[in-house]
């Protein structure tokens, strides 16, 4: 029988979210880390420092994460070697006048790793990547449209689809069409509807769903045959999936990539790589800011590679992300929740979901389980990042919580009152189906 907890206090949290809301707007720098997405009135609102896999909140609190600073720590919290590069660097300093040797030597690193990469350029954001790989991508083609299939960052071009589109021009919108993943039609439509006119096509090429029927290879195949860049975009994938990213495990090349998030383990910094055809473009192409070649994330970066390399990292992040998902379907198979909820994707970053008796996405049922694992001490969203720090033990006491989670699940499933044991908001998508 599942254990009744209470929440937790968290006073200073509380303190600091009043402040928040008089002097930031929104509350928050990042709309997926707003109190919104974690149980609003459960979960704690401010965390205080990192080690390893688990995180502590500003009231104390202990938790396993599988956030993980949305995705970006691949190693670990705190992680000792990368921490150790950053501090050499800083004491000979963050930012000069030229260019630093280090953007030579993590260059010629992803040259080597990853399958795509004939030339690099840095950024500091996903976004900033996907937005240089569509600029360049324009120039290269002399064309405007772009086509894309799942999330590509803050700016114009792609926020613009999205439900999120306020401040965005009318015309800026209509140069950017939508299409379905692992629909190769849908793609197909976009190009006989717009001849000549689509510049490249932008997607992530997997993330909790696995490409079908050679899905990567027509999108590859179909681009070119129209004459658009292929551009995948990996700020999730890369150095998660594999250290080539998922143009490495699933061998399809496309003409440019983007990399972010895990390349850095936390610091600041993204990569467009490609062929060196287009990628010679950034010669007239203006992609340029203050903080491209910034020292501490290149050193960061480089120390993250190597420890993915030496340690072979990657093994072990699937294997327990494989233990986690597959220990959580047993569970939910036991219980007679399949119809509910079950864990699907990959090892390195497998996502809970949470069905209505409609089939469609319940945020009731999400809201309720995410509710009871925040008070058993695991922070998590609907999809779970794994990193080279989680331990069996992590997965083992996340487990048991996922069981009770379940357990109270199911009770309130039968007696029909999931909404009145929510104890805090209901958790709403940052971005809105339109």
């Amino acid at each position: 029988m599942a254990t009744k907890l209470k929440k937790q206090d968290n006073p200073k949290s509380e303190k600091l979210w009043a402040a928040a809301e008089k002097i930031i707007p929104g509350g928050t720098q990042t709309f997926s880390k707003g109190p919104q997405q974690y149980v609003k009135g459960v979960a704690p609102k401010y965390i205080q420092r990192g080690k390893g896999s688990h995180v502590w909140d500003a009231d104390g609190h202990e938790f396993v994460d599988f956030v993980l600073g949305l995705g970006p720590v691949i190693l670990g919290y705190a992680y000792p070697r990368v921490d150790e590069a950053i501090a050499k660097q800083l004491k000979d300093g963050i930012a000069f006048p030229l260019m630093h040797p280090l953007e030579v030597e993590l260059s010629q690193k992803l040259v080597e790793l990853i399958p795509s990469a004939e030339m690099v350029r840095f950024g500091k954001n996903g976004s900033d990547a996907t937005a240089a790989a569509v600029r360049v991508s324009r120039a290269h083609t002399k064309r405007d449209k772009i086509a894309c299939c799942g999330y590509h960052g803050w700016q114009d071009w792609f926020i613009g689809t999205t439900t999120r589109n306020l401040g965005v021009p009318d015309a800026v919108r209509k140069l950017t069409l939508p299409f379905k993943y692992n629909d190769i039609d849908s793609l197909k439509a976009l190009f006989d509807q717009n001849p000549g006119q689509i510049a490249a096509v932008i997607l992530e090429p997997t993330l909790f769903v696995a490409p079908k029927d050679d899905f990567l290879k027509k999108v590859k195949e179909l681009a070119h045959k129209n004459g658009a860049v292929l551009i995948f975009d990996e700020v999730i994938t890369g150095f998660r999936i594999a250290l080539g990213g998922a143009q490495e495990y699933f061998g399809v090349t496309p003409d440019l990539s983007t990399f972010g998030k895990a390349l850095g383990n936390g610091m600041p910094i993204s990569a467009i790589v490609g062929k060196a055809e287009i990628m010679s473009k950034f010669n007239d192409v203006f992609f340029s800011f203050t903080a491209g070649g910034e020292a501490l994330s290149l050193a960061a970066s480089l120390a993250t590679v190597a420890e993915l390399q030496e340690k072979k990292a990657l093994k072990h992040v699937w294997a327990m992300g494989d233990m986690l998902r597959d220990g959580y379907n047993a569970m939910a198979k036991d219980l007679k929740l399949e119809a509910s909820t079950r864990m699907i994707g990959y090892g390195f970053w497998p996502e809970m979901e949470f069905n209505g008796k409609d089939g469609k996405h319940s945020f009731e049922i999400q809201t309720l389980v995410t509710q009871e694992l925040i008070k058993r001490g695991v922070l998590t969203r609907a999809g779970m990042v794994l990193c080279y720090s989680h331990t069996p033990e992590d997965i083992r006491k996340t487990l048991a919580a996922q069981g009770e989670a379940l357990e109270i699940l199911r009770d309130a499933l039968k007696a029909g009152d999931v909404a009145s044991r929510l104890e805090g908001e209901l958790i709403p998508p940052v971005i809105r189906a339109s």
